[in-house]
């Protein structure tokens, strides 16, 4: 199975596009905020996808959570924008969460940097930003989860 993971889009709507129809495989994606408007306007597109969404700091009055889990055969994902995590100056937060969750797998965005790094069991995944990287070119994060383990990619456009 593969995941998708694509936050901090910021109206920047053709790239998410761009992005799913390169990652065909990729039945599920996961939306981490900033601005999720951008991910509303592309699901109809993607008829055959499945989208899991929080918000960021970004996204006021939305009704999407804060945070959320999924459950899979071999993975258990915790999911959110990060900023009430205070990923910009580490991830100790998240991951304590994502533990506290049983979580193995920790998605998070809004530092706008691709980050993938595994600590205490949980693999902590950053795509970075499709529209404002800071880190050089605009990123997504994917993910292969099989029954021989987990493994997180950033790619970039």
């Amino acid at each position: 199975m593969r995941l998708a993971v694509i936050s901090d889009t910021h109206g920047r709507t053709e790239l998410i596009s761009r992005v799913l129809l390169r990652e065909s495989e990729a039945k599920e994606v996961f939306f981490l905020g900033d601005v999720v408007s951008d991910i509303e306007k592309i699901i109809p597109e993607f008829p055959d996808r499945i989208f899991r969404i929080v918000h960021g700091n970004c996204d006021y009055f939305s009704n999407y959570p804060l945070f959320d889990i999924v459950e899979y055969p071999f993975a258990t994902v915790y999911f959110t924008h990060g900023h009430r995590y205070g990923v910009k100056y580490g991830t100790e937060g998240l991951l304590h969460s994502a533990k506290g969750a049983g979580a193995n797998i920790a998605l998070y965005g809004h530092t706008h940097i691709a980050s993938v790094g595994y600590k205490d069991g949980v693999f902590l995944v950053n795509g970075g930003s499709l529209a404002l990287p800071r880190d050089g070119k605009p990123s997504y994060a994917v993910i292969d989860v099989t029954d021989k383990g987990i493994l997180p990619t950033v790619k970039y456009l």
